[in-house]
């Protein structure tokens, strides 16, 4: 379990991030077109895992916005917007804000929160993801990863791009 805060108030998670140099654990998320998505959907490519409590949050907009400026110039590389987010609202917001380089996908019907630790146990924020953003390479090893220590704070964007380019 680790805890970060929200406003100050400590939050607790259902784990640990996998920790950087494992495998990634296998996933299961929701598309939406409702279909499933897996880690081997991707196979053979660099996935960005920017996972978010919900869309619909202002520091979770503008995060998403950042990810989609830079995936519009990766190679060999999807990143994911993970949330705990209707699949119908997560398209309804990247269509809204014109987003076409970052893929949407719903922890709903998915054991994701629990199986890479972001779920939040506690408070009124329970069953929501932490703010976290996991590098995997194409060979599926956890090559980055950050767990934001503050919900309402973006994560270290200049550290994850540095992991990219290695």
């Amino acid at each position: 379990m680790a805890t970060i805060t929200f406003q100050k108030k400590p939050l607790n998670t259902s784990g640990e991030l996998p920790a950087v140099g494992t495998q990634a654990p296998e996933f299961s998320l929701v598309n939406g077109k409702l279909a499933d998505v897996t880690l081997a959907t991707y196979a053979g490519i660099k996935k960005v895992l920017n996972i978010v409590p919900s869309l619909d949050t202002p520091t979770c907009a503008a995060s998403t916005r950042k990810f989609n400026e830079k995936a519009a110039h990766l190679f060999n590389t999807v990143v994911l917007v993970i949330s705990a987010d209707l699949p119908f609202a997560q398209c309804r917001f990247c269509e809204t804000e014109g987003l076409k380089h970052v893929f949407p996908l719903s922890t709903f019907r998915s054991s994701f929160a629990d199986d890479y630790g972001v779920k939040l146990v506690d408070s009124f924020l329970a069953g929501l993801t932490a703010r976290a953003v996991i590098i995997i390479d194409e060979h599926d090893q956890v090559i980055y990863t950050q767990l934001v220590p503050e919900l309402a704070d973006e994560p270290d964007y200049e550290h994850a791009w540095a992991a990219l380019d290695k």
